[in-house]
Formats: structure tokens, sequence, C-alpha cells
């Protein structure tokens, strides 16, 4: 079975409707979420979110969510990044064509990026479109757009990119996607009456080094580091963590621009 995915992999640049925890546990995880937006405000694209939430750590290194990451990068893994990515009922916020490793600052494309889908994420509500293969093209040329609505940081989008040769990577909650740094995927508006509510997980190889600034840091989390090319994130121990988010908040200021987005 893991072969079998490896092999798609490979071909297509991405995974999706892979099954990973139950619709229960989503929701279990959803309600831990939403219960910390209620007393801290929105959690949406916050950097390491792991190292401030202990519910996202859980997730990250989940033995059936890492099995299959082994088998993508090779059996020494760091958790690079946790993000919440949500969309709103009815919001006009979408994500352009584009590729996550554009901009992070990452010599190779030793990496690998999940969505786990802690609430349905359908194509009404605004789920990801991938185009297979697409990872085999290397970098691409990225437009900067003026595009209130776009959630990338600088409107970054890839022309002329045809939506009909596109897959529609729905999920309900509790399965994944799994997609290569360079696979140009979007993802479209909300027009559901719930909120698209998905963890975005980055995973790196340790071999992988960061180019654009010293401070950027990351956890082992499988196998072992023979290079110590990041600092060290540590995870957290509660639900939320004040300390730790105000650590993690000042230093977003310093790495933004580096970390990116996964529609």
């Amino acid at each position: 079975m893991v072969d079998c995915l490896k092999s798609l992999y490979d071909k297509d640049g991405f995974l999706t409707g892979v099954p990973i925890i139950s619709p229960a546990k989503a929701l279990t995880h959803r309600s831990i979420l939403e219960a910390v937006e209620a007393e801290r405000g929105p959690m949406h694209y916050q950097f390491k979110a792991h190292t401030a939430m202990n519910s996202p750590y859980q997730l990250a290194t989940l033995p059936n969510l890492l099995d299959i990451v082994e088998q993508l990068i090779g059996p020494d893994i760091l958790l690079y990044s946790t993000s919440y990515i949500v969309k709103e009922a009815y919001s006009e916020s979408h994500v352009s064509w584009h590729q996550d490793l554009t901009y992070w600052g990452l010599d190779s494309d030793a990496q690998v990026s999940v969505w786990l889908a802690l609430s349905d994420a359908s194509e009404a509500s605004g789920c990801m479109h991938m185009i297979a293969g697409s990872h085999r093209n290397g970098q691409q040329h990225h437009h900067h757009t003026q595009d209130e609505n776009n959630v990338l940081l600088s409107g970054q989008t890839i022309n002329d990119i045809d939506p009909n040769q596109s897959v529609v990577a729905s999920l309900t909650a509790g399965q994944a996607s799994f997609h290569h740094g360079w696979t140009v995927h979007c993802s479209k508006p909300n027009v559901s009456d719930d909120r698209r509510i998905g963890l975005n997980i980055q995973y790196i190889s340790p071999t992988v080094k960061q180019i654009k600034q010293q401070q950027d840091s990351a956890m082992l989390v499988r196998g072992v580091d023979n290079y110590g090319h990041f600092q060290t994130d540590q995870p957290a121990v509660a639900n939320f963590d004040v300390h730790a988010w105000k650590k993690q908040q000042a230093l977003d200021v310093k790495l933004k621009g580096i970390q990116g987005d996964s529609a």
C-alpha cells in the first residue's frame, strides 16, 4: 500500500484522500482549536503552531502519518512548521496558482507538505486544486498581483495555468493530502456554510539548509539529524502555552516572508 502511494506521489506530485484520523477525532481537534480561538483570537496562518499548542504537535507526530512521510522523503524527518489554514464560511479568500517552495529559502526540495482536514474540504468550501506532474518542471515564474482576497503575501501567481487540467483534492474530515513543494496548486473561495479548517504540516529532511537567514528552526520527529542545520523547536505541552506563543510571535517577525502557504 505505502509503495503504491510513493509511486503515485512521484508521478503526480501529490496524494489526496488519505485517511489519517477518524472524523470524530478530527472534530475533537477542531474543538480544541476553536476553544483557543475563542480565548486568544484567530490562529489562521500562525507559523509553528505546534510550539504553542499541543494539539497540532500530536497530529504532526502521528505514527501512521510519519510512516507515509518517511516513504516520501526518507527515514530522518524534521517537523519544520504547522499552521492552521482557515477559510470562513462564505469567504472570498482564495489562494492563486503557486508553488510552496518558491519563497521559503530552502536549498533543496527534500520536503513534503501535508494538509490534514479538521472539517470537510469540499469543492464548495474551497479545497485545493493540483496540477498533476507539475513538480517535475521545477520552479516556475511567479508574478506579483494586487488582490486583497488573495491569501498569499504578495499575491504570487503563476500565469497561463489551465484549470481544466487540475485535480480537485477534496477531503473529508480526518483525511489528508500530501504534495511536493514544486507542485502547482491553488484553492478557491469558500461558498459553503461551514468553516474550512485544515492543519498544514511541513516536513523536511535534515539534509536541507535554510539559505535566506540564520535563525530558522525545526524539530526532529523521526530518525536522526546528522547535520544540525536548524535551531531546535520545542513542542508545546499544553492546549495553549502563552509564553511559547509570545516567543514564537517575536520570531515570526524576523522570519516573515520565508514561511509558505498551502492553500
